[in-house]
């Protein structure tokens, strides 16, 4: 009897978790065409990037192949307030080109899962495997509209809580 009671516990618990399907990413992905300035356009929250607006990542292509990143964002209070954080990114396997690790402080990497990039790397859509993190990125401070509701009716399809996006302003005329 103990048996069966334990059994169906466990069966209770693992058919109520709900779990996350794996989080699909792009099969192809040239770094050296990656490399360059993103403008931020809208991001799910997150602790990091409270109270930012003009915010930028900027990838650049490092001799051992590995990427330097460098996002930088201007408080929203006082545009002359900058905060920026310094990173490197890796392809941790090969195989899985749209999926990197990125690192701001070693030895905790983040995942970094490019979901859906531009075939003219124009824009893309990176997000975390736990559906917690979500950027919507454009090489210009704008994005049209049409395609962003695109790539939000993406990632609302890959299981990403669309509707808490914030829209991110570019408006600091500062460099």
């Amino acid at each position: 009897m103990k048996k069966y009671f334990i059994f169906f516990i466990l069966m209770i618990t693992l058919f109520s978790c709900k779990q996350k399907q794996a989080l699909d990413t792009v099969s192809k992905v040239d770094l050296e065409k990656y490399a360059g300035t993103w403008y931020e356009i809208s991001r799910l929250p997150n602790k990091f990037e409270k109270g930012l607006e003009c915010v930028t990542a900027t990838y650049k292509m490092l001799e051992n192949g590995k990427v330097e990143v460098l996002n930088k964002g201007h408080k929203i209070k006082d545009h002359s307030k900058v905060s920026k954080a310094k990173g490197k990114a890796w392809r941790p396997n090969p195989e899985y080109e749209g999926r990197l690790k990125v690192t701001f402080f070693w030895p905790f990497a983040g995942d970094y899962y490019i979901i859906e990039l531009d075939k003219d790397y124009q824009y893309a859509m990176v997000g975390s495997p736990n559906r917690k993190y979500l950027w919507v990125l454009a090489r210009t401070k704008e994005l049209d509209k049409t395609i962003y509701e695109t790539l939000l009716k993406s990632a609302k399809e890959k299981g990403f809580e669309v509707e808490k996006m914030i829209q991110i302003k570019h408006n600091c005329n500062i460099n």
